[in-house]
């Protein structure tokens, strides 16, 4: 009986070892089965996965308006009478800014300056637009579409192929297309586009310059100036304002300058309000990188 159980316990360890060795050997065989797959699955999500989504804008935040002009510029398109003190310039100077829920999406700020003799009314405003869907569109995309959506209010025709303003888009400009620095101001940019008077001492019958509505270069990656005449309010005076729109990658600049004789009959000189509003555009333009 001591033999047979010995011979028994010589036999289970024999065979013992060859059972590890074959669980050890079908573990590596499932692991590697295991991780061959894995690798397919990977190679297969790198070869058939969803494109990489465009770019982001190169603008994540908004500068604020009311600091954006110098105020040596404010104080040449912006005179004030005499009568006011060091305090009240300061705070004319310093501007309005417009309320807003979303500092980093849409800012703006308003100037008012009146004297006996005119009124004049500056606006600034930023606005940073954002695909939603940036698998289809990028930043810069949906910004050119805000634009062209201006462009097209502004009746005047965009320069090269572009793609229509999606609603999206359309609903993301918001108070973007909306009115400037007052509503006369507004009433005056719906009178039509404006042509400047016939210089003093030109030969009679001399066509006036024409100095309207029109595509702008070398400002931003594209702009357009909007020029109108109207009525100041309920005078007789005419008002001139105009309204330059620039984008620079993802950020829509809006610059609106009005100005608004007391005395009827006067007509503000189109090439100097032009150029007024045409300079602080390009100094804007230059903090954006332009």
């Amino acid at each position: 009986m001591q033999r047979k159980a010995a011979r028994a316990a010589t036999a289970v360890r024999r065979v013992l070892p060859g059972i590890a060795m074959l669980t050890a050997l079908a573990t590596a065989g499932l692991t590697g089965c295991t991780s061959s797959g894995g690798d397919r699955t990977v190679s297969d999500a790198k070869a058939g996965g969803s494109p990489a989504p465009a770019p982001a804008g190169k603008y994540r935040s908004l500068p604020s308006p009311c600091k954006a002009p110098e105020i040596k510029r404010l104080k040449a398109m912006l005179p004030t009478p005499d009568s006011l003190t060091e305090e009240q310039r300061e705070k004319l100077y310093a501007g309005a800014a417009d309320t807003s829920y979303d500092g980093d999406r849409h800012v703006g700020c308003r100037w008012a300056a009146r004297t006996p003799s005119e009124t004049r009314l500056l606006y600034v405003g930023f606005e940073r637009v954002v695909s939603y869907d940036r698998a289809t569109a990028s930043d810069d995309d949906r910004a050119r579409q805000v634009y062209v959506r201006q462009l097209t209010d502004a009746k005047l025709p965009f320069p090269g192929p572009t793609t229509s303003p999606s609603p999206s888009a359309s609903a993301s400009t918001g108070a973007s297309a909306g009115p400037g620095p007052s509503a006369s101001a507004s009433a005056s940019a719906s009178a039509g586009t404006s042509t400047s008077p016939a210089p003093s001492g030109s030969p009679s019958g001399s066509p006036a310059p024409v100095l309207g509505s029109r595509v702008l270069e070398d400002l931003g990656d594209e702009a357009f100036l909007d020029d109108k005449l109207g009525a100041a309010g309920a005078s007789a005076a005419q008002a001139r304002s105009v309204r330059i729109v620039f984008r620079a990658s993802n950020v829509i600049v809006t610059v609106e300058y009005s100005v608004q004789p007391s005395a009827a009959g006067t007509v503000p000189p189109s090439t100097e309000t032009q150029d007024a509003a045409r300079e602080l555009a390009e100094a804007l333009s230059e903090r954006f990188g332009g």
